[in-house]
């Protein structure tokens, strides 16, 4: 899914924000790695946009996430994946994430961060 943003300001939001939340959550799923016997292979993918996927695998199943939807969690308010098929959804930026200054909040960042990933952990180990 492509985001579709409001105004040239939102979409330079997004563009700070982006890179910092895709290092967080990387390393925030390498920490959860650490605690399991789960397996993680990274991979690129062309669709629906170009980026990364984290497959996820234990002997009994295995599940593929593109690493953009984790960060559009991470960057956006009330961000909801939707179907492949949808081209793109409106989005709101999470401004909670950028401090005074206008510059990313590194703290908010990685608590929201943490919170996506143990999420997906949380809802991989009940499967």
């Amino acid at each position: 899914m492509k985001p579709k943003f409001k105004t040239t300001q939102a979409w330079e939001q997004a563009g700070l924000l982006m890179q910092p939340a895709l290092i967080r959550i990387v390393d925030h799923i390498r920490q959860q790695l650490e605690k399991t016997t789960w397996k993680a292979t990274y991979k690129d993918v062309q669709t629906p946009i170009p980026g990364h996927e984290v497959c996820l695998e234990k002997p009994d199943h295995s599940v593929c996430i593109n690493l953009w939807e984790l960060c559009f969690q991470v960057c956006f308010r009330e961000y909801a994946p939707v179907h492949a098929e949808i081209e793109s959804q409106e989005v709101d930026i999470d401004t909670s994430l950028i401090d005074e200054d206008g510059e990313v909040d590194w703290h908010s960042l990685d608590t929201k961060a943490q919170k996506v990933i143990e999420q997906v952990f949380a809802e991989f180990a009940s499967v």
